[in-house]
């Protein structure tokens, strides 16, 4: 249970970081703040569901060196995340130039912003057992 926590936990501090770059990216693009505003608050729930599903999956994951598991992750999540913000932008915006746009420039500023958030999550214990804490110790 605790771990289950410390993944939804996860998913919240990343979804607000996410949310307002993906609201600042979609109103400078499009110019419009409503839609900025639209595009935003539609990924919430959507990104959130996708994120705690990609987060359980890893926890699975057999890769244990930290810079390769980061960047792995990193790359896996910002594919799924790009493809669900242009979907999005598109249903919502009905531009699909500037839906590509604003996935482009998102896949730059989250997978720096992503890549942050889990070495800050990894040398967090929050919600992990002992026996989980001594293996982060040794890898």
């Amino acid at each position: 249970m605790k771990l289950i926590k410390r993944h939804i936990a996860k998913t919240f501090s990343w979804r607000i970081l996410g949310t307002l770059d993906t609201m600042f990216l979609s109103w400078v693009i499009t110019g419009d703040l409503k839609a900025g505003m639209q595009i935003g608050l539609a990924d919430v729930i959507i990104k959130m569901i996708l994120y705690y599903l990609h987060e359980r999956a890893w926890f699975k994951s057999s890769i244990s060196n930290s810079n390769k598991r980061h960047l792995f992750k990193t790359i896996t999540w910002r594919i799924i995340g790009t493809l669900s913000t242009i979907i999005l932008s598109f249903w919502i915006w009905g531009d699909s130039l500037q839906s590509l746009q604003i996935g482009g420039a998102e896949t730059l500023t989250k997978s720096i912003l992503y890549y942050f958030h889990e070495k800050f999550w990894y040398r967090l214990s929050f919600g992990l057992d002992s026996d989980r804490k001594n293996l982060k110790k040794q890898i």
